[in-house]
């Protein structure tokens, strides 16, 4: 059985460790609004990349089309496939993590033919001990995303497309969806059709474009693709520390119950031991009045 000092003692630890946690989930709290902020003042420029891209498919020619669409109408292209899988730098996030690994895992499997592309340290981490092969780990970017390293992670899947290293990149991460934290697989190369509009939709206004569509539709899908990386990562990390908020606050109530339990135990030793003071007091009381009586 536990003494007074030792519950006291562990009382006090879980106070400490839930001023901790209680400090964890404001931090995570208020970095949830401002990566959010900073994906919405971004938003209207990729809509607005893609109706571009829209206009210039209806002007570009079908071999240009067919680089960038692929050769399949439904499902996966042949060939080695490049899968971005977008993890945190570190734990303490639930099943986070876990649910992002699982569904890369069964992805690698399925096609066996694949080339892994990392973010996050607990990604990394995570293929090393298991024997899965990482073609490049972008340390450190699953922290404080920006478009900078959105574009970086990018150029390199974009090489790695446009010199048939790899016929198809698949991007793995979490989607945050109104607080609801959803894994998402999405093909991120060749595009598909079906989200862009048919010729007979494109808008009727003609544009000039300089030096060429060719070029400049060459740029504007990478910026493009550069937006939806971005896009990925800002909703990774919002996914990340929405699911830190749950796991800490899922802490402090246990820590609120395991606090009541132990100051119950407390009070009910300390009465106890009240109590046989009290007893003992007494006895020694009746004990020097009854050798008082005798003399």
């Amino acid at each position: 059985m536990s003494t007074i000092n030792e519950i006291r003692h562990r009382i006090q630890s879980v106070r400490d460790t839930r001023k901790i946690t209680n400090a964890m989930y404001l931090i995570a709290s208020t970095k949830v609004r401002k990566a959010r902020n900073d994906l919405e003042k971004t938003r209207p420029y990729f809509t607005a990349l893609k109706d571009e891209l829209d206009r210039m498919f209806a002007l570009t020619e079908e071999e240009v089309l067919d680089r960038y669409f692929g050769t399949t109408e439904d499902g996966d292209e042949p060939g080695t496939h490049g899968i971005l899988v977008i993890t945190a730098d570190k734990g303490l996030a639930g099943a986070y993590n876990q649910n992002v690994l699982k569904k890369a895992q069964e992805l690698y499997h399925r096609h066996g033919d694949s080339k892994m592309f990392v973010v996050g340290e607990y990604g990394r981490q995570f293929f090393l001990h298991h024997g899965i092969p990482v073609e490049h780990s972008f340390q450190y970017t699953a922290q404080n995303p920006t478009l900078h390293r959105a574009r970086e992670i990018c150029e390199l899947l974009i090489e790695q497309y446009k010199e048939c290293k790899v016929s198809q990149i698949d991007i793995v991460y979490t989607d945050f969806r109104a607080g609801i934290d959803v894994v998402s697989t999405t093909k991120l190369l060749p595009l598909d059709r079906a989200g862009f509009l048919p010729k007979s939709e494109q808008p009727a206004t003609v544009f000039e474009y300089e030096p060429s569509v060719r070029e400049v539709l060459e740029h504007t899908m990478h910026s493009f693709v550069a937006g939806f990386v971005y896009s990925a990562l800002v909703d990774s990390y919002c996914s990340e520390q929405n699911a830190r908020m749950v796991a800490m606050s899922g802490a402090d109530k246990n820590a609120e119950e395991i606090l009541s339990d132990l100051s119950l135990e407390y009070n009910r030793l300390r009465q106890a031991a009240i109590t046989q003071e009290i007893t003992e007091i007494s006895s020694g009381a009746k004990s020097m009045k009854h050798k008082g009586a005798n003399k």
